[in-house]
């Protein structure tokens, strides 16, 4: 079995109806969608997309608006470093590139908060290049089916990126579908828990499942865990810009430490905060979030 054709054909078939892969659905779009699905499921992106872009429906919406309502409209998406990093990209999309989303992969990773994961998604899903993209999923098809390994071990960009390339075609608009059908097929089928090799269009070429389902060796690594989020540095952090977008003016320390129990646990989150450029000001004089 070719596992190109038939992984385009499958999701030609198959593929979720999700706003990014509408026709016409534009490159910054594309752009902002990936930086809000970095470890967000699309359920909770969905709506936040949409709203983010009837907000700022262009780079230069977004540019002409300070960090701080960048910052506000994330709201609970989690990880706001990545609100504060899109704000610098659409500066410089604005700024470098007459306020077009650049097609070029290297233009794209020398953007604020691009790296070579969505600098190629980028330029394939929004303007057909031809690229390998791996993420995760495609990352652990690739693993089992090409490998016959259950887990793919520690991620390296160059092994990666030459893997999906050996099984893209040369015709560009089949290469975007192979790319979009891998990275599909690990989501909803090639899962990490549960796979549904039933539903698997390639079951009949994977070599984890020709081999018998190996299980990993003792001492594989494995993939990390998220670190639970409930007490975490996380969540103090999510409570203190939770606060800040509220305000008018900038909150005075002393209704932070309200906010959290541990004062130590706390003032670290406080410094990370400041060190990351999500809120500004000192103890002495209240904070907010940047301009």
């Amino acid at each position: 079995m070719d596992l190109a054709p038939t992984i385009a054909d499958w999701f030609t078939r198959e593929k979720r109806d999700l706003p990014w892969r509408q026709p016409g659905f534009p490159a910054w779009g594309t752009l902002v969608s990936e930086f809000m699905l970095q470890q967000t499921p699309v359920v909770r992106v969905i709506p936040r997309l949409e709203e983010w872009l009837a907000r700022w429906p262009t780079p230069a919406d977004l540019a002409a608006a300070p960090a701080s309502e960048a910052i506000r409209a994330w709201d609970r998406l989690g990880y706001p470093r990545r609100a504060l990093a899109l704000h610098g990209a659409a500066v410089a999309i604005t700024e470098h590139h007459g306020g077009v989303v650049p097609s070029d992969v290297d233009a794209l990773l020398a953007l604020p908060g691009i790296g070579p994961y969505t600098a190629r998604a980028v330029a394939v899903f929004a303007y057909g290049r031809r690229h390998p993209v791996v993420d995760t999923n495609v990352r652990r098809v690739l693993a089992r089916a090409v490998r016959g390994v259950a887990l793919p071990g520690p991620p390296s960009t160059t092994r990666d990126l030459a893997e999906m390339e050996a099984l893209l075609p040369a015709d560009r608009e089949q290469s975007v579908l192979v790319n979009a059908g891998a990275m599909e097929l690990g989501a909803i089928v090639c899962t990490a828990r549960a796979p549904r090799c039933e539903l698997c269009p390639i079951a009949a070429a994977c070599a984890w499942r020709a081999a018998g389902y190996p299980e990993p060796e003792p001492d594989a690594p494995r993939p990390p865990r998220q670190a639970k989020y409930e007490g975490s540095d996380r969540q103090v952090r999510g409570l203190v810009l939770r606060e800040l977008r509220g305000a008018d003016i900038p909150v005075p320390d002393a209704a932070l430490h309200a906010l959290w129990p541990d004062a130590e646990q706390l003032a670290r989150a406080v410094r990370g905060l400041a060190a990351d450029r999500l809120i500004a000001g000192s103890a002495a004089e209240g904070w907010t979030l940047p301009d």
